[in-house]
């Protein structure tokens, strides 16, 4: 069974006081949902271990912004710190992505891709996905897909024409302004 997480993550009790915005947004350069979490409150700070490197993900202040591009298989988070600067891009490789009651999801496909801020790419869970091939969870076909998307997006990531990770700041943007607006009403 593969996990599926959605952009609200309303499931998550680590974060006591958050907002949340949503939007379709259809633009030249992207079509899909976007989502953004602010932090207000949390339990407790996350931080992620990447080989040496401690990186928070989660804070008081923080936010994700979450793309659920369509007819993609892949979908990605960006963690902004207090001060609005992107700590990370979270890949997620993905079988599918839907909408359930008004909110996007998608199906994790276990292969991740991490973009650091200072532009190091890693790739994450490929012991994950083999495992899933060996239990029967996912198959031959579903295995291929993951290692393709993963593959085609690293490569993109190199050439640099991997763009919607330079569209997040404006989406950002979009969804705020959007927030701002509907609460003058």
């Amino acid at each position: 069974m593969l996990k599926r997480k959605y952009g609200d993550r309303s499931n998550w009790k680590r974060i006591v006081d958050r907002e949340y915005i949503q939007d379709y947004i259809h633009l030249r350069d992207y079509k899909g949902f976007v989502t953004l979490l602010k932090m207000n409150k949390v339990t407790e700070p996350l931080s992620i271990s990447y080989g040496d490197k401690e990186v928070c993900i989660v804070e008081a202040g923080y936010s994700w912004l979450q793309h659920f591009p369509d007819g993609k298989h892949y979908s990605i988070t960006t963690t902004f710190n207090q001060n609005g600067e992107v700590v990370q891009w979270y890949i997620d490789i993905c079988r599918e992505i839907g909408v359930e009651n008004n909110v996007p999801w998608m199906d994790d496909l276990y292969l991740d891709i991490v973009v650091l801020s200072t532009g190091e790419v890693l790739l994450l869970d490929e012991e994950e996905l083999e495992e899933a091939l060996l239990e029967g969870i996912i198959d031959d076909s579903l295995y291929d897909l993951a290692w393709q998307e993963a593959n085609n997006i690293l490569a993109s990531i190199e050439k640099g024409t991997f763009k919607i990770l330079d569209l997040t700041p404006i989406h950002k943007n979009i969804l705020l302004e959007k927030c701002s607006s509907t609460e003058k009403k």
